[in-house]
């Protein structure tokens, strides 16, 4: 029994020395020496990692490994950026019309509400003083102009001085002023409309004395009818002067315009510009002063569409996505944002003869040579 447990002790022994000078090694592998470890180390090595071979392997050092990216052709298609405003209807020309002289409503020719032709007699005053004024100015000319003639024909025979010939003639001159003047202010007793509108407003009655500068009447054009809104100033670059427009009314009644002016000058306050939308407006139908909504369509463009993540942006801040050729490098190509939709971006500025990365588009440069994984991309069906 001594003897089973002295050896027992002895076996401890050395099973404790063997450990410690196998710990004092510093290595712990398990399975397989040293260069087999560095050999599995090697092979596992990510493949965005350069690995030089072995010294002893008599193979030449393998190059980095290429990206895989996924690309897609583009599918173009001819958009229209559409733009979408709120502004209001607009008569096309407004007048508010006031008495030109002081007197008393002798005639009132419009009422409110009805039509009124260009020229037609809106008021009257009465004026019989003015009138005998004009009487009085034709008698004194029809005077001065005999004087002219006889003293004409005696200066001709030398029966006259020159002085007093001058002196009829400057009283015929006078005669003819002052007859002017008598007719102006005859004139001023009658007013006119300017131009065919629809009565809007009469302020005024039969028999009513009024001044000078009193408000009469007001006459809108309504055909055609103007819609006025505002458009930003990254948008007024797309509006052009004679492009189509279509305008939402309140109450859902669709029609179409022309844009017919579009602002040079900002609002100072809003930053943006004014543009001016003109409707056919034959019957009258539409009212100046209602809610209208203006959708502009600029210039057609070749675009596509791609999803927002596709959207990146170039080491200068330029917005645009990365390309790829038939050499499968990839690029970078700048492009125009034209519209956010619930389907995508569409952007204008792909070249042909590429392809569009769609997936990696962040993880590769210029220049950088790539593995394409080609997906498919159904056209997109975009209608104005």
């Amino acid at each position: 029994m001594f003897a089973s447990i002295k050896l027992h002790r002895v076996l401890s022994i050395l099973v404790f020395l063997a450990a410690a000078f196998w710990v004092s090694t510093g290595k712990f592998s398990a399975v397989g020496n040293g260069e087999e470890y560095n050999t599995a180390a090697v092979t596992n090595t990510t493949t965005d990692t350069t690995t030089d071979a072995a010294p002893d392997s008599g193979q030449a050092a393998e190059g980095p490994a290429l990206r895989t990216v996924a690309a897609v052709v583009p599918q173009f298609f001819e958009h229209m950026r559409e733009i979408n405003l709120f502004g209001a209807t607009n008569a096309d020309k407004q007048a508010v019309l006031a008495a030109r002289s002081s007197g008393i409503v002798s005639q009132l020719g419009v009422t409110k509400g009805a039509s009124v032709a260009e020229g037609a007699t809106v008021l009257v005053l009465e004026g019989a003083e003015v009138e005998a004024q004009v009487v009085t100015a034709m008698a004194g000319l029809n005077q001065a102009r005999q004087l002219l003639d006889v003293g004409e024909e005696l200066f001709a025979r030398g029966s006259l001085p020159e002085i007093e010939l001058n002196s009829r003639r400057a009283n015929h001159a006078a005669a003819e002023a002052a007859l002017s003047q008598a007719q102006a202010s005859a004139g001023r007793l009658s007013l006119q409309a300017p131009f065919g509108g629809l009565v809007d407003s009469v302020s005024v009655e039969l028999g009513e004395w009024v001044v000078q500068g009193t408000p009469i009447a007001t006459i809108l054009s309504l055909d055609p009818i103007v819609i006025k809104a505002e458009v930003s100033e990254q948008d007024v670059g797309y509006v052009t002067v004679g492009d189509r427009a279509k305008v939402l009314l309140v109450g859902g009644v669709e029609a179409e315009g022309t844009i017919r002016f579009v602002a040079k000058q900002a609002n100072e306050r809003t930053r943006t510009f004014e543009v001016e939308v003109e409707l056919p407006n034959p019957d009258l139908a539409i009212p100046s002063g209602a809610t209208a909504e203006v959708r502009l369509y600029g210039a057609p463009a070749t675009a596509m569409l791609v999803p927002r993540s596709v959207i990146t942006l170039s080491d200068a801040g330029e917005i645009g996505v990365r390309v790829v050729g038939a050499d499968n490098i990839a690029r970078f190509a700048p492009v125009t944002l034209l519209d956010d939709t619930e389907q995508g971006m569409i952007i204008s500025g792909v070249p042909e003869g590429v392809r569009v990365i769609t997936a990696g588009q962040d993880l590769v440069r210029d220049g950088d040579q790539v593995n394409v994984s080609d997906v498919s991309a159904d056209a997109p069906v975009i209608s104005q």
